[in-house]
């Protein structure tokens, strides 16, 4: 398929520069033989007793730092991966790249050298006795970039899942912004079960697409981990006929990375799996999501899971509708195209 295919109009006033005032008050779209307008706090009429929700559990870093060259010009950092206590990968934004072996001043006025340069990426090493505690004291919310405002008090918490353990990710999975403890409980409550995986959502998220033969796109590769436990899960799920439910993408991506070998066990690594119209799912059945870029690879992957013709069906009815796109948007609910 070609990239164009994956283009709509979209209004600018449907893009969410803020989250819903209640995480759960969020508009869901159900979309299954009909479509269904309702509220995600109503997830469970949606859902079966012998369900596996399957969420991402990574926690987002305070990865954005404000900077300036030794000479004097503004830069803005973006943390990728903290490679260890003085070194990480970042995306630099400046007026002009900075020379290898230069050097660039915090808001704190600690340094931090740039070392080497690879696949977009910088190579930092940082005067500090770690990179967490640094991100900690002067980091920001690395809000995206259709989010056309400064990271603010709220969103330290609101860009943040309330299940969010493991630190590592720069980006939110964002389906799980629309969930509770309340409705976790409820769900648990109804016989719908939940287990984590961890994938740390990089930079790569808001790459577009570029390649007009999409399958020449090359994602950035994640860190991902699933343990034996969830698997267990899953299989007595699949036993029982029940649905693995994937909330977001990133938990999709995961599934799917250790679904590649013929026997499903517990794995860790990297993954830079692209799904897109063709692709075969093998452990997932169902998925909230929310809405996604045009052109993006998030919008392929929704495409290869219901089918190109129903994705422009549920993007048209949404906009029709006015609900709200991208990260502090809104969500749907689909099922695996047979």
């Amino acid at each position: 398929m070609k990239l164009s295919d994956f283009d709509f109009d979209l209004p600018k006033s449907l893009i969410a520069q803020y989250p819903h005032k209640k995480r759960t008050g969020s508009k869901l779209l159900v979309a299954g033989e009909s479509f269904v307008d309702t509220i995600f706090s109503q997830l469970g009429k949606f859902l079966h007793p012998n369900d596996l929700l399957i969420l991402n559990d990574t926690k987002v870093i305070p990865a954005r730092l404000y900077a300036q060259k030794a000479s004097g010009g503004k830069v803005e950092v973006l943390v990728e991966r903290i490679i260890d206590k003085l070194e990480a990968t970042a995306m630099i934004k400046s007026s002009r790249a900075p020379k290898i072996g230069s050097y660039i001043v915090l808001e704190n006025g600690q340094r931090a050298q740039v070392v080497n340069k690879s696949s977009g990426l910088y190579n930092l090493i940082f005067d500090t006795n770690s990179i967490f505690g640094l991100l900690d004291k002067i980091g920001h919310i690395p809000l995206p970039p259709y989010i056309e405002r400064g990271d603010e008090k709220q969103d330290i918490d609101r860009y943040q899942t309330v299940y969010a353990k493991k630190d590592g990710a720069i980006a939110a999975p964002t389906a799980g912004l629309h969930f509770d403890n309340a409705l976790l409980s409820e769900l648990t409550k109804s016989g719908i079960k939940h287990d984590f995986v961890t994938l740390h959502v990089g930079a790569g998220t808001f790459q577009p697409v570029k390649t007009e033969e999409i399958e020449n796109h090359r994602m950035h590769s994640e860190y991902f981990e699933v343990n034996q436990g969830t698997i267990e899960k899953i299989k007595n799920t699949k036993a029982s006929g029940g649905r693995v439910v994937a909330v977001g993408t990133t938990a999709v991506r995961t599934l799917e990375s250790i679904a590649m070998h013929k026997d499903i066990t517990a794995k860790k690594g990297e993954t830079d799996i692209f799904i897109y119209p063709g692709y075969k799912f093998r452990i997932v059945d169902a998925m909230i999501t929310n809405f996604h870029l045009p052109k993006s690879s998030l919008l392929m992957l929704v495409s290869a899971f219901v089918g190109h013709e129903k994705m422009i069906q549920i993007y048209r009815h949404a906009v029709k509708k006015e609900y709200r796109f991208f990260s502090y948007g809104d969500a749907m609910l689909i099922e695996k195209k047979l």
